[in-house]
C-alpha cells in the first residue's frame, strides 16, 4: 500500500493518495484544486488515479475533484445524500472499493454536513482491523466538526448535531483503539475550535483525550460542540455552494499574469480592489490608497476570503518572488476574478508615488499614553471570542475579524481607532479594511495584545 498525506499549512487542509502498488490503482481523498503534486506522484509510482472521494462539501476551500476527473478520467464519489450539477458516484455505508489487495470502505458519518462520509483504509482485503480511517470533518484530532457552520438545506444545526453525536460516539468510537485517524483539517481551521497541530492520531488516543469522544448524552454533546465556535469567514458559503457546481477548471497555463504600471493603474481606476500581500511593515511604509493588506506569511487565502467578496475583481501587489503563489492561493478558495499582479513590485510602486500613502502604527507604550489623554482612541479587538476570554484591554470594543466586514458601521468615525489582535497580523488586515471603507483615522497596534501585556505592571494586572 502507498499512503500519502498532503498538508497545506495556510488552509490547515489535508488530502490523501491511497494506492495498491501491485495493481497501480489509486484513489484521491479531498484533493485541492491545484493537482500537480498528485499527478506527479502518480507518475513517479506508476499509478492510475481511478477515483476521487470528497468526504463532504467543503466550505473552506475549492476541492479539486473536477480537475482530477478532467486530467485522469476518474470517477467522483460523495456520500449518497450529496446532490451535484456534475455526475457522481453515490457512496453508501459499508460499500467497499477494491484497488487490488488494498481496500477502502465507506462509513457514513453525517453531522458536520448531511452527506459526510469517512473512509476506512485496509492494507489487505482480509484484514479485520483497518490501517486507518480518513475522518473528513467528522472527527478531528482534539475536536469534532461543528454542526453549526453552514445551514444545510432542510436541516438545522440541532438535527445535524444529533447526527454528529451518533457518528462520533457510536460509529467512529466503535473502531479499535489502534486504528489511525487522519482528519481533513488541523489547527487554525474554522471548521472547529480545538483542533490539534498533530496530523494523525489513533482512535484510542482520541477516546482518551478528545472532549467530544467521551461518552455523554446527546444534549450535553450538543452544548459542548457548539459553545465558543469562532465566526466563519465570509467566503465559506460561497465555496460550499461552488463545490456542488459544474464550475470552471483551474489551469496554471491561463493564470493571471504580471501587469505593467499602466495596465495595473487602468484596472484599479476601473474599480478593481487591490490586495497587498506584503509584510505589514512594508505595507505601512507605502501602499496604494484603498489597498487591503493581507500578508502572504499567514492564513492568506482564508483572510482574503474574509475581507474581500467572491465577486470582487482583484489586483495583487506582492513581493516579486511571491506574486504567482499569491494568485494560486486565491484560486484555492475560488477567487478567480484576479486580473493580474503588479510586475516587479519593488520598482513599480515608486513609479506610482502620487497614489501611495502610509499607514499609522502605534506601540503599546504609545497606546497606554493616549488612553490616559482627554480624547482617548477607540480600541478595537479583532481576536476571536476564545482569545479575548484569556484577557483584554480594559474598555476595548470587540469585533472578531471574521465579523468585521458586516459590522463596520458599529465603529465610531468621530474618534481615532486603534486596532489590535494577538500579534499584529489580523490588526493590519482590519485597519486596512477600515481605511479602504472610509474610516478617517485608524492605526494598528504593533505586536498586538502580546506587546500590550508587556506594558502591564503588577498594579494593572
Amino acid at each position: 500500500m502507498l499512503f500519502t498525506q498532503y498538508y497545506l499549512d495556510c488552509l490547515s487542509q489535508a488530502s490523501y493518495l491511497i494506492a495498491d502498488q501491485t495493481t497501480g490503482r489509486a484513489v484521491l481523498v479531498d484533493p485541492r484544486r491545484d493537482i500537480g503534486d498528485y499527478l506527479a506522484d502518480a507518475r513517479t509510482h506508476g499509478l492510475r488515479i481511478e477515483g476521487v472521494i470528497n468526504t463532504h462539501f467543503h466550505a473552506d476551500f475549492l476541492a479539486g475533484h473536477l480537475e482530477v476527473a478532467a486530467a485522469t478520467g476518474a470517477w467522483i464519489g460523495y456520500g449518497h445524500r450529496a446532490d451535484t450539477e456534475y455526475p457522481i458516484r453515490g457512496l453508501s455505508d459499508g460499500e467497499r472499493i477494491s484497488l487490488g489487495d488494498v481496500t477502502l470502505q465507506i462509513m457514513e458519518t453525517p453531522g458536520h454536513t448531511p452527506e459526510s462520509v469517512s473512509v476506512l483504509v485496509y492494507e489487505h482485503a482480509t484484514d479485520t482491523v483497518p490501517y486507518g480511517v480518513l475522518t473528513g470533518d467528522a472527527l478531528f484530532i482534539g475536536d469534532v466538526g461543528r454542526p453549526d457552520l453552514l445551514a444545510s438545506a432542510g436541516m438545522t444545526a440541532d438535527e445535524l448535531g444529533r447526527m454528529l453525536h451518533d457518528s462520533v460516539q457510536r460509529k467512529l468510537m466503535a473502531l479499535p483503539d489502534e486504528v489511525r485517524v487522519f482528519p481533513a483539517h488541523g489547527a487554525g481551521s474554522a471548521c472547529g475550535k480545538n483542533l490539534s497541530t498533530e496530523r494523525q492520531s489513533t482512535i484510542g488516543e482520541q477516546r482518551r483525550t478528545n472532549y467530544a469522544c467521551t461518552p455523554m448524552p446527546v444534549e450535553q454533546f450538543l452544548a459542548l460542540v457548539t459553545a465558543g465556535q469562532p465566526a466563519a469567514p465570509g467566503y465559506f458559503a460561497f465555496d460550499a455552494a461552488l463545490n456542488r457546481q459544474a464550475r470552471d477548471l483551474f489551469d496554471h497555463a491561463t493564470a493571471p499574469r504580471a501587469l505593467t504600471v499602466d495596465e495595473f493603474t487602468e484596472a484599479r481606476t476601473a474599480g478593481a480592489i487591490v490586495i497587498d500581500a506584503r509584510d505589514p511593515h512594508d505595507f505601512a511604509a507605502g501602499h496604494l490608497r484603498g489597498a487591503l493588506n493581507i500578508p502572504a506569511d499567514g492564513r492568506f487565502a482564508e483572510t482574503a476570503g474574509t475581507v474581500a467578496q467572491p465577486g470582487d475583481t482583484l489586483l495583487v501587489v506582492a513581493d516579486s518572488d511571491r506574486a504567482e503563489e499569491t494568485v494560486l492561493r486565491l484560486a484555492r478558495i475560488g477567487f478567480d476574478r484576479v486580473l493580474g499582479y503588479l510586475h516587479e513590485t519593488e520598482t513599480a510602486l515608486p513609479q506610482m508615488e502620487a497614489d501611495l500613502t502610509r499607514a499609522s502604527r502605534v506601540t503599546a507604550a504609545d497606546l497606554r499614553t493616549t488612553l490616559d489623554s482627554p480624547r482617548p482612541p477607540v480600541v478595537l479587538d479583532v481576536r476571536t471570542s476564545g482569545e479575548r476570554e484569556q484577557g483584554a484591554i480594559e474598555g476595548s470594543a470587540h469585533i472578531p475579524l471574521a465579523e468585521l466586514p458586516r459590522r463596520l458601521t458599529e465603529i465610531p468615525t468621530d474618534r481615532p481607532v486603534v486596532v489590535h489582535c494577538a500579534g499584529g497580523y489580523r490588526s493590519s488586515v482590519a485597519a486596512s479594511l477600515m481605511r479602504a471603507t472610509g474610516h478617517p483615522d485608524v492605526s494598528d497596534l504593533l505586536g498586538g495584545y502580546a506587546a500590550w501585556q508587556l506594558t502591564l505592571t503588577p498594579a494593572t494586572l
